[in-house]
């Protein structure tokens, strides 16, 4: 493969291929395949939009095969939400005890990896505990929505497996996030507290990291859509960008008002006119609801783009 480059840096395509137990993703942006989508399944009874949708495990093995039928590339399993206080949420999530967060996630991770040997599974948790039981019942990424701020175990763990690892920024902790935080300059900000835990995570020997600038946590709707458009800013710093809008707040206020948002089950388009945008600045994994028509869009991008 060869090197890309923007104005100020020359990517390293080893940077860009996640080696994970045999298989091997290529996040490489500014494709023909657009981004790799990343299915979300929440096994919680407390999320935003699906919360209590697949907490057994038969209905997480139906909603996995779906994600797999419908082009999912990753599968990201969730066992506490991390929905933020605030005017839209209430009062957010609840903190999950570590024993209840392993019991939710180690019975689907388990019946994922018999059912679907083929599926690449993330687990979304920022526990060292919860992180080393699900690598070891075989799952492949874990998705840190804490960056490591909280504990550098995280890390150490998912060296340990040789896995992935994915730094999302945040303010505050699971189940006490808030929904506001004033920045002199978000975008810089966000850069630059992302580059300090890429550096805990390096430090730990984690080889291969991805890095998400965490649209919704913590940032006001207009940070949001700033940070969307600064993606080709975050990509400098050469590690391939995971994006999740998928009906976010934001995109409820944009197609509503921020006092009015539109439902979360009718977010569909707005989310993916914001896909778009991210993975044209640069984004190579998309975090989704709605896989089949994630998938679609980047193929009819890459189609046109690339044709």
């Amino acid at each position: 493969m060869s090197e890309i480059s923007s104005a100020k840096t020359i990517f390293d395509p080893d940077a860009f291929l996640l080696r994970i137990r045999g298989h091997t993703l290529d996040c490489m942006p500014g494709t023909a395949s657009g981004a790799r989508v990343m299915g979300i399944l929440n096994v919680t009874p407390d999320s935003f939009s699906d919360g209590g949708a697949y907490t057994s495990v038969p209905a997480a093995l139906r909603r996995v095969e779906k994600m797999l039928d419908e082009g999912a590339s990753l599968i990201d399993i969730g066992g506490e939400s991390s929905r933020p206080r605030g005017t839209v949420y209430g009062e957010g999530a609840s903190a999950v005890p570590i024993r209840e967060e392993i019991d939710r996630v180690l019975p689907v991770v388990e019946a994922v990896v018999e059912r679907f040997p083929e599926a690449i599974l993330s687990i979304d948790t920022w526990k060292p505990e919860v992180a080393e039981a699900a690598l070891a019942a075989g799952a492949h990424i874990i998705n840190d929505v804490t960056g490591l701020r909280y504990t550098g175990e995280t890390a150490t763990v998912a060296a340990g497996y040789n896995a992935p690892l994915v730094i999302m920024h945040s303010i505050g902790k699971p189940g006490a996030m808030p929904a506001r935080h004033e920045y002199a300059d978000v975008v810089r900000e966000v850069t630059a507290s992302l580059a300090a835990s890429v550096e805990r995570a390096e430090t730990a020997g984690v080889r291969h990291i991805v890095v998400d600038p965490g649209f919704g946590f913590g940032k006001r709707h207009e940070e949001n859509l700033q940070l969307l458009g600064a993606v080709g800013d975050i990509l400098e710093m050469g590690r391939p960008v995971m994006i999740g809008v998928s009906r976010k707040s934001a995109i409820g206020a944009i197609l509503g008002t921020p006092d009015d948002p539109a439902p979360v089950g009718k977010r569909l388009f707005g989310s993916l006119g914001a896909t778009a945008v991210g993975v044209l600045r640069g984004a190579s994994i998309v975090r989704t609801h709605d896989v089949r028509p994630t998938v679609e869009l980047l193929k009819g991008m890459g189609a046109a783009l690339y044709a």
